[in-house]
């Protein structure tokens, strides 16, 4: 019998000083016009949390395990670059991913129009399903209060059957 593993996954990003304005990545892709979030890569706490939340699954640390501020490389890099990483990661531990599912909350951008969208280009990165969700705080908490974005993630990943040596 084979046992899935869950794994739970939480970023949050401030929002960049305003007098160093950056591009806004969120859940895969770019928003134009608003204003972008701090952080060693790019800052996309949905992509992070999905990440993370492999790793928790897997038993593989964390984020900052494997892309922390000690890894120079993975200054700038997209969210979405990180979560293709740490999917191989997982299934180069011996697991295959079975989904990963993300809520961020946030008073902006409006994203149910683009959910779609980021749905695939997560899901794509992942090589598995990922589904996004978004809710606001009803103006509680540093989210409330527009300064940043945090998202919880949850992953689904199941061992791969060993072969029996013939």
């Amino acid at each position: 019998m084979i046992i899935p593993r869950t794994g739970i996954g939480l970023d949050v990003h401030a929002y960049a000083p305003e007098d160093q304005p950056c591009p806004l990545w969120l859940g895969g892709l770019l928003w134009p016009g608003e204003r972008g979030l701090a952080g060693h890569s790019d800052g996309d706490p949905v992509a992070h949390a999905a990440a993370d939340a492999l790793f928790s699954a897997a038993g593989l640390g964390d984020l900052g395990t494997h892309f922390g501020t000690d890894r120079p490389e993975f200054a700038g890099a997209a969210g979405t670059t990180l979560l293709a990483e740490a999917a191989r990661i997982v299934r180069a531990a011996g697991f295959e991913i079975g989904n990963i599912a993300v809520q961020f909350v946030a008073n902006r951008p409006k994203f149910g129009p683009r959910r779609e969208e980021s749905q695939q280009v997560l899901s794509d990165a992942a090589d598995a399903p990922v589904s996004v969700t978004a809710t606001t705080s009803d103006h509680l908490g540093f989210t409330g209060r527009g300064e940043g974005i945090s998202a919880v993630a949850t992953a689904l990943v199941y061992p791969r059957p060993h072969l029996p040596i013939s």
